[in-house]
C-alpha cells in the first residue's frame, strides 16, 4: 500500500505531465494560422510559409531518417501529390535536426518529388508542437490548420483529407 504523501506526490506528477502534454499537443488548434517560417530546401533555396504558398493546400510533414514509419509513408503520399499538385497541393517535408547530407541520402532512395526542407535545429518543429515523428499538418487554402496527424497514416486517409480541401 502506498502511503498518503507518496500518493499525493504521484497525483501531482501525473497532473503536471498531463499539463505538459496538453500544452504541446494544443500548440496549434484547428482553424488557426500556424507559425510562419523560412527554411532552406536541399539546394539551399529559401522557402517561406505562408508567403510562398498563398491559395494552396499545404501539407507540412515532419520527419527524420531514423523514424521507422517515415520512409513508407513518404513514399505512399507521392501518388497523392502527383494527382493533386496541379490543383494546388503543396507538400513540404521538413527534416528535423539532421544535416543536409543525411536528409538528401534518405530522400534520394525514396524517389519523391515534393520539396524537402531542413529544420536543422528543430525550431520549427518546436513551434508547431511536434512531439513525435512523423507528424503531419494539413493547411487549407486560407493557410489555416485543417488537420493534424500524429504518427503514421495511410495514403487513403491522406488522399481523402486532401481531396476535401482541393
Amino acid at each position: 500500500m502506498i502511503d498518503k504523501p507518496i500518493s499525493i506526490l504521484l497525483v501531482l506528477l501525473c497532473l503536471a505531465s498531463l499539463g505538459a502534454c496538453q500544452s504541446d499537443s494544443s500548440a496549434l488548434i484547428k482553424g488557426e494560422q500556424p507559425p510562419v517560417f523560412q527554411l532552406q530546401d536541399l539546394d539551399g533555396n529559401p522557402l517561406n510559409l505562408p508567403q510562398d504558398f498563398e491559395g494552396k493546400v499545404v501539407v507540412i510533414r515532419f520527419w527524420a531518417d531514423w523514424c521507422p514509419f517515415c520512409e513508407t509513408e513518404m513514399q505512399s503520399i507521392e501518388p497523392v501529390y502527383q494527382a493533386y499538385q496541379s490543383k494546388g497541393l503543396v507538400i513540404l517535408a521538413l527534416n528535423v535536426r539532421q544535416d543536409r547530407e543525411t536528409a538528401a541520402a534518405f530522400i534520394e532512395k525514396l524517389n519523391i518529388s515534393y520539396p524537402v526542407l531542413l529544420d536543422r535545429e528543430g525550431e520549427v518543429a518546436r513551434q508547431y508542437g511536434v512531439i513525435g515523428l512523423p507528424t503531419t499538418f494539413i493547411l487549407d487554402r486560407k493557410g489555416r490548420l485543417h488537420t493534424r496527424i500524429i504518427g503514421e497514416s495511410t495514403a487513403e486517409l491522406f488522399a481523402r483529407i486532401v481531396g476535401e480541401l482541393i
